[in-house]
């Protein structure tokens, strides 16, 4: 297990000494997280680095994951996908069935000083705030600029009963009764995915996917979901090769909510059994050194999301100096400043053009990727992350209660 202290060479001696000062003042308070996964997804990775750090400053911190049969995680994925704007309908009894599973999960959860609920999933275990204490917070991590009116309609009833909100940009920010608070997700740069690797390594995981690293590599690393847009990715590359030497590399997993997962990765695989180069790798839960060795070996790295809450893949390529190519969607933008430290695109057109840029253009593309890195060092690390989170705990016992704004 990684010390806090190994920090200390990355973010320096003071912002480790502040993260404990500030540990300090939530002595005695248990803070209790809960999302509807523990393998698969950003909130899961995010979770299993954060509350480690956290007990060793001294953070009462605590995990619990939401259960549910098939189709309670069909009725949410349908959420999911219509608070990114896809038009969705549930049935009365989709509704009733969302909460009673909620309700169920309720009884069985050891609520803490501070109850952190992540995403929709759980969001309705609120109605128990009455029975189990006043300090609740609503984590959302997806992209909520254009949600379907109806889902959100639903949603806000339970939101509006949280002491506050905490999304990761500020277009997610909604018209709510309650507080809003901005707290962006990180990485972790001592993690197997993001730690440094020794050529070796990465020569090694690339000769076993029969990958030619003589021949430039494009690489997307994401979930099969079609709002990480891997049909669109082929698309692109396709567009790209007309003019460019170039392979393809898709990989990802999927996570235990998300029920589409399987039928993306089937319609992709088929795309790519089409061309010899283009290289579909599902990576099962702990491929970290996997991925990592992937973004570090390729040419370019995209994330070409249709909508995405923040896009921590961004932030692991740009750690490793790679020069990115993004959706200009959700978080991603706050990741990339256009042509400084990435490039942003609308269209598979787009991204077709900015691949043959890079791939043309080496030494711009280094120079992206240098600029990407010192971004991510000043504003994307798990010691910020964790600063910020002890702030908002520590704040719901101030101040009569008041949320700061961060």
């Amino acid at each position: 297990m990684v010390r806090i202290e190994e920090y200390a060479d990355i973010v320096g001696q003071p912002t480790i000494d502040e993260l404990f000062l500030l540990a300090r003042e939530l002595e005695g308070r248990t803070i209790q997280n809960v999302n509807s996964t523990a393998v698969g997804g950003g909130v899961a990775e995010i979770l299993t680095r954060l509350l480690p750090l956290l007990k060793q400053l001294g953070v009462d911190a605590h995990w619990d994951v939401i259960r549910g049969d098939d189709r309670f995680f069909a009725i949410t994925k349908k959420i999911h996908n219509g608070l990114h704007g896809v038009p969705t309908q549930l049935s009365p009894q989709e509704y009733e069935l969302f909460l009673d599973v909620n309700r169920m999960n309720a009884e069985s959860i050891s609520f803490g000083d501070i109850v952190f609920i992540h995403d929709p999933q759980p969001v309705a275990l609120v109605e128990r705030r009455t029975v189990h204490g006043k300090n609740w917070l609503w984590r959302c991590h997806i992209d909520f600029s254009r949600p379907d009116p109806t889902i959100w309609k639903f949603l806000e009833q339970y939101i509006n009963h949280y002491d506050g909100a905490v999304f990761s940009a500020p277009a997610f920010a909604r018209a709510l009764a309650i507080k809003q608070v901005l707290i962006s997700p990180s990485i972790d740069p001592l993690s197997d995915k993001n730690r440094e690797l020794p050529e070796s390594v990465v020569k090694n995981i690339f000769r076993k996917f029969g990958i030619d690293r003589s021949r430039p590599v494009v690489t997307q690393i994401s979930r099969f979901d079609y709002l990480k847009d891997p049909l669109g990715v082929i698309k692109a590359y396709q567009l790209a090769k007309k003019n460019v030497d170039v392979q393809l590399v898709l990989a990802g997993g999927g996570a235990t909510d998300d029920p589409e997962g399987p039928i993306v990765m089937h319609q992709v695989q088929e795309e790519a059994d089409k061309d010899k180069d283009i290289h579909v790798l599902f990576l099962p839960a702990g491929s970290d050194i996997e991925i990592n060795a992937l973004q570090r070996g390729s040419t370019v790295v995209l994330q070409k999301s249709l909508r995405e809450g923040f896009g921590l893949t961004v932030a692991e390529a740009l750690w490793k100096a790679r020069p990115v190519i993004a959706g200009a969607v959700g978080g991603i933008p706050l990741q990339i400043t256009h042509r400084y430290s990435g490039l942003l695109t609308r269209s598979v057109q787009g991204t077709a053009h900015a691949i043959k840029q890079l791939i043309n253009e080496p030494e711009y593309a280094q120079k992206l990727g240098i600029n990407g890195r010192e971004h991510i060092k000043n504003n994307y690390l798990i010691t910020r992350h964790i600063k910020d989170y002890l702030l908002l705990f520590i704040s719901l016992f101030e101040n009569g209660r008041d949320i700061v704004y961060l």
